[in-house]
């Protein structure tokens, strides 16, 4: 939520008048298997009502679950023109959880977004990837960092031995957290964030410091206490908090795959390899300033103009 909150203080501040239907104007149920994940039960006739009350120009589904399907629906049904966001590697998630068939789930992921008339991702390579997949109407949408709130800071904030390799995210399996845990690194291993996973992992791993979730100067001060922030997904398509830790000077350890290859690429601000030891190794021996100005280069200036040029309007 932290991207689509600062775009909506973005748009307005150029003008827009924005309405966000989200699932907490719906009664909602727990995601199977990720409970804090609330969906909308039936939305339809209540979201259709809230879209003729605004009458929207333009018109963004941001997720393919069950609002989304509402809108995508809706917007089909009254042949009004939308964009779509690939935010999430939801074929993946769902294989990694249940072994559901790949191929199966991306069938559905062409169905939903075939008719958008521009699909969103942040990466070069994901946009090649889905473009093989069969995917239409690509377009690019970079993400921003808040530089002012993610800032180098004193690391005297954690006084545990050194060097502090850090994840930051939610806590859950597809988030491959445990290629980060398994790790004999030097120093200690600390996990920000909550999640289903959280119970067995802290079972599991009982020298690891797990602090479940923190908000806003907390949380950007705990980022900046670190000396490595290791990002072990191999599913997502971006991975924003990698620009908040390179934002408070701390280099970025990731797998060598699409999302932290397309962010850290040859920056200096951070290492990709199959070999995740190695690549934490390696960003422990990056200054924290050159991960610092790497972040800088993206701008949430230049992330809501591109968000607004992709647009459509009805």
């Amino acid at each position: 939520m932290r991207t689509l909150d600062k775009l909506k203080a973005g748009l307005e501040a150029r003008g827009w008048r924005i309405s966000m239907i989200t699932p907490d104007k719906f009664v909602t149920l727990p995601c199977p298997t990720y409970p804090d994940i609330r969906l909308a039960l039936a939305p339809g006739a209540k979201l259709a009502r809230l879209m003729e009350s605004f009458l929207p120009a333009s018109i963004h589904i941001a997720t393919e679950g069950p609002l989304g399907m509402a809108a995508r629906a809706y917007c089909v049904k009254h042949r009004l023109p939308f964009t779509t966001a690939y935010h999430t590697r939801f074929p993946e998630y769902i294989h990694a959880r249940t072994r559901f068939p790949l191929e199966l789930s991306y069938k559905f992921m062409r169905w939903f977004h075939r008719p958008s008339a521009g699909l969103m991702v942040a990466t070069p390579s994901l946009a090649n990837e889905l473009d093989e997949r069969g995917f239409p109407n690509i377009k690019r949408w970079t993400r921003g960092v808040d530089t002012e709130l993610f800032h180098p800071r004193d690391k005297g904030l954690i006084a545990d031995p050194r060097p502090i390799s850090m994840y930051i995210g939610r806590v859950a399996a597809e988030k491959n957290i445990e290629a980060f845990l398994r790790l004999q690194l030097p120093g200690t291993k600390y996990v920000i964030g909550d999640g289903p996973q959280l119970p067995q992992l802290k079972r599991k791993y009982p020298e690891v410091k797990f602090t479940g979730w923190k908000m806003n100067g907390e949380f950007a001060a705990l980022i900046a206490a670190a000396d490595v922030m290791v990002f072990p997904s191999l599913t997502d398509t971006f991975g924003l908090v990698i620009l908040e830790a390179m934002a408070s000077g701390v280099p970025v350890a990731a797998f060598n795959v699409t999302g932290p290859a397309d962010v850290i690429g040859d920056s200096g601000a951070g290492a990709v390899s199959d070999d995740l030891a190695a690549a934490v190794m390696a960003a422990l021996k990056i200054p924290g300033e050159h991960a610092r100005q790497h972040a800088l280069k993206y701008s949430w200036d230049a992330c809501i103009d591109q968000f607004a040029s992709n647009l459509v309007v009805n």
